[in-house]
């Protein structure tokens, strides 16, 4: 049966295109169908949610985070976050390590967060291969997936260095991280040479995952997250990827602000964050909000993270909001928070704003999500509702639980 759902009369903010007031979205088997002005027909039988007074903008992306890998509360037990027993780790997935029940996920919905990129850790100059999935809705982690290979995670600076180093290994110094990378794509380079050769002769070969992981960073087909807090890393990120000839995105990015210009004139986007954090190493001893603004202002594409848990990711706006204060336009914070993050990991024809054919992903909130007294107040993901309130007389938002998801088959208008 099609299931379609309208949300009517409220400030629709596409964030794709220019804001509406007294708009409707119409969501068709869990696709938009439709954004426009009052009088975007409504097809029969749909189910309609008035947002009078409203804002209805799109699901917040969450470009860089650990949110079932690294389970808020849970201890060592829940933390599968690095596998570091391998400097290269490229044929890891976080996919096999995400509990879909960690309280992380429940926040994330009441932060209006309904899209993650979930990423092993910094612990190995290559962490492995990360993962976009929805915050709710599937029976098992895979139901959740939005996109199963996204990029594949390294790390430069203190982490890697330190974790090894401490058992007298390589890589112990940045010269060390640097060379396991270029030994890693040199050994790709090689894999990739030999697997076409064999097939172009029709002979057997042996996969490799590792290996395979890597070509197809090399191929393009995968994107490059970057781990790097100083200036120093970046450049040592930059001038890899242009020897190599891979798509470089910086994470976290802390003196970004010192080369931006460089980052502008090269096109490398950067995944800023976290912003709620103290100098707890030597790397963020110049980390500061406002960087985020210079970054911005140079002309890079910036997304924003919490790098969940180390900032909950209910968070993910609270800090759009400060870096507003700190000199961020806001339709930059805006864009940073959902089409941004989309495009800068490839996930921009399903998710990121409010546009004809992307997911049914939406939030209301209370007011402009960069007021702080604003809320969520319900949420949809895929047209389906996962947070609403509770009934008529108790407007408090509540997350559907998983088993009443499924239970759902149809809705009533």
């Amino acid at each position: 049966m099609t299931e379609n759902l309208a949300i009517i009369g409220g400030y629709v903010v596409p964030v794709s295109g220019d804001p509406i007031q007294n708009g409707t979205v119409v969501i068709s088997d869990g696709v938009i169908s439709a954004v426009g002005a009052a009088g975007v027909p409504v097809p029969d039988g749909a189910r309609v949610v008035d947002a009078a007074g409203r804002w209805v903008v799109p699901g917040f992306v969450e470009a860089h985070g650990h949110l079932g890998v690294h389970e808020d509360g849970e201890g060592w037990s829940g933390n599968d976050t690095n596998e570091m027993t391998d400097p290269n780790g490229a044929r890891f997935r976080a996919l096999d390590g995400i509990d879909i029940e960690e309280v992380g996920f429940r926040d994330a919905l009441r932060g209006g967060v309904t899209t993650a990129v979930i990423k092993p850790g910094s612990g190995n100059p290559i962490g492995g291969r990360t993962v976009a999935i929805k915050t709710w809705g599937g029976r098992t982690v895979d139901e959740q997936v939005v996109a199963l290979d996204v990029s594949v995670k390294s790390a430069l600076g203190e982490n890697p260095k330190r974790v090894y180093g401490d058992r007298t290994q390589t890589p112990s110094t940045r010269l060390g991280v640097a060379s396991v990378l270029r030994d890693a794509f040199v050994s790709a380079r090689n894999y990739a040479e030999k697997r076409a050769a064999a097939g172009t002769k029709g002979e057997p070969f042996t996969r490799n995952l590792t290996d395979e992981t890597l070509a197809a960073v090399l191929d393009g087909e995968l994107v490059w997250d970057q781990h790097c807090h100083r200036h120093d890393d970046i450049a040592t990120a930059i001038r890899l990827a242009e020897e190599f000839g891979y798509t470089l995105v910086v994470n976290h990015g802390t003196e970004g602000h010192k080369i931006a210009d460089v980052l502008a004139e090269k096109g490398i986007p950067v995944i800023f964050g976290p912003l709620l954090t103290s100098r707890s190493k030597v790397e963020l001893r110049d980390r500061a909000i406002g960087n985020l603004a210079l970054i911005a202002a140079a002309g890079v594409k910036v997304a924003i993270t919490t790098d969940h848990p180390v900032v909950p990711i209910d968070q993910l706006r609270l800090q759009a909001i400060l870096a507003v204060r700190e000199g961020l336009p806001a339709r930059t914070a805006l864009e940073a928070l959902t089409v941004n993050p989309a495009s800068i990991l490839r996930l921009a024809d399903r998710v990121g704003a409010l546009e004809v054919g992307r997911d049914g992903d939406v939030v209301i909130w209370s007011g402009d999500p960069l007021a702080l007294e604003s809320s969520v107040e319900q949420v949809f993901i895929g047209g389906r509702p996962v947070v609403e309130p509770t009934d008529a007389d108790d407007p408090t938002p509540r997350v559907v639980e998983r088993w009443e998801r499924f239970r759902r088959s149809s809705w009533t208008a």
